[in-house]
């Protein structure tokens, strides 16, 4: 019988899926992490309000004595530069920096498997990117499986295909973070996918990127990930009166194609309203800043007031150039906003150009305009796209896609 130990620094829906379904199935040995709360804990209380949120989203469904946490830096990193200590987080070379964060758990686990192979009879991990590296080597020497997930595209593929935008949108370059990742870093990132014995990806797209590795990669999977429960909705008329609503959610880097947001928004002028909703990358790109003057900008929201916010408008607009999936068109989709997206996302993966959102080549203003321009003409299609939005949705529960996982992951253990 498999017996997995997961690690994730961070946690997010695709690892709490996953995390119930080797519960389940009592597959789950360990799981791994920074922090782990646990919501009935009444110190949560006395916290200010915001705080105590953040600490709930580090909340996991599984019982807490098969829990490994390392707190001290991922704590440090999320809270001393807001006191001003910002050189603690600097990317790569900060003490407490992401990469930092990663690379610590990554050691605790790799330290830690050679007993609970003896003690527990593990017969592999499942690790994702930045985090695998040390682990992997420990597990490939006591004869453990490795299991990779990459959420997203591969950096060689990213550097190619981001150094062209940058080129297309040259003021917009300094929005573009990861183009200055050291060699240590890169060659770690290449490690984890040689010693991997599956590769596990939620888009085409990703998959596809994986053709720039130089060598020879396991197996890769698509498996997409799952949609939130699906809401009802209303649509709104759009006229003259009521212009089309249109709304991004991301981060404001031109990764995610933010300037062809703006330019499309430029381009209709009062036809349209739009929301921004996303943190900038750095404050160093004035063309950004003028744009979110424009525009109504919020920095940031909690999950559940995001898909309020999607609810209420007519079209989400995620031109993305560089996506392992994007998970606010699957929110989008289930809360019947629908999506115009680019081949360079899960787009293609739930997404049937016309029929429940659209699809759009990356890097291409003139076809958001042009898609944008349909809805204006056309605003039925809103409604016909939304209500098959909902019907993707609900055939697509995170449930599915953590079954279609585990399933993959004993198969090959």
């Amino acid at each position: 019988m498999s017996k997995i130990v997961l690690s994730h620094p961070t946690g997010n829906q695709f690892v709490r899926a996953l995390l119930v379904e080797l519960q389940a199935r009592e597959l789950l040995t360990r799981f791994y992490t920074t922090i782990a709360t646990n919501p009935g804990s009444p110190w949560l209380g006395m916290l200010p309000a915001k705080f105590k949120q953040e600490l709930l989203r580090r909340s996991y469904p599984v019982p807490r004595d098969i829990i490994e946490t390392q707190p001290l830096k991922e704590l440090s990193r999320n809270l001393l530069p807001k006191l001003g200590f910002k050189s603690i987080a600097r990317h790569e070379v900060g003490w407490a920096s992401v990469d930092a964060v990663y690379n610590e758990l990554d050691n605790k686990v790799a330290n830690a498997l050679s007993q609970l192979k003896i003690k527990k009879g593990v017969t592999g991990i499942y690790a994702y990117e930045d985090g695998a590296a040390a682990s992997f080597v420990m597990a490939k020497s006591l004869g453990l499986s490795c299991f990779y997930d990459l959420p997203i595209g591969y950096w060689r593929a990213a550097q190619q295909l981001l150094a062209a935008e940058a080129e297309r949108w040259p003021d917009w370059a300094a929005t573009l973070p990861g183009m200055h990742d050291s060699a240590e870093k890169l060659l770690r990132k290449d490690r984890e996918l040689q010693l991997a014995d599956k590769i596990f990806v939620a888009s085409r797209f990703t998959a596809k990127t994986l053709e720039f590795y130089n060598g020879t990669l396991a197996p890769v999977e698509v498996i997409p990930y799952g949609f939130p429960q699906v809401a009802g909705r209303e649509y709104n008329k759009i006229s003259r009166s009521h212009p089309l609503k249109l709304l991004f959610v991301g981060g404001l880097s031109q990764r995610k194609g933010i300037a062809d947001v703006f330019k499309t928004a430029e381009f209709f002028g009062n036809r349209v309203e739009l929301t921004v909703v996303g943190h900038k990358t750095g404050n160093n790109c004035p063309v950004l800043n003028e744009a979110l003057a424009r525009h109504t900008w919020i920095p940031g929201l909690p999950h559940q007031q995001i898909l309020k916010l999607m609810h209420q408008h007519d079209v989400l607009l995620f031109p993305s150039l560089f996506e392992g999936f994007g998970m606010v068109i699957t929110e989008a989709m289930a809360q019947g906003t629908p999506v115009i997206t680019t081949d360079r996302t899960a787009g293609p993966d739930i997404i049937e150009d016309g029929h429940n959102g659209w699809l759009i080549e990356a890097g291409n203003t003139e076809k958001l305009i042009e898609a944008t321009e349909r809805l204006l003409m056309k605003p039925e299609l809103i409604e016909e796209n939304g209500k098959a939005a909902i019907e993707t949705a609900v055939k697509r529960p995170w449930q599915l896609y953590a079954k279609q996982l585990v399933a993959s992951i004993i198969d090959e253990n």
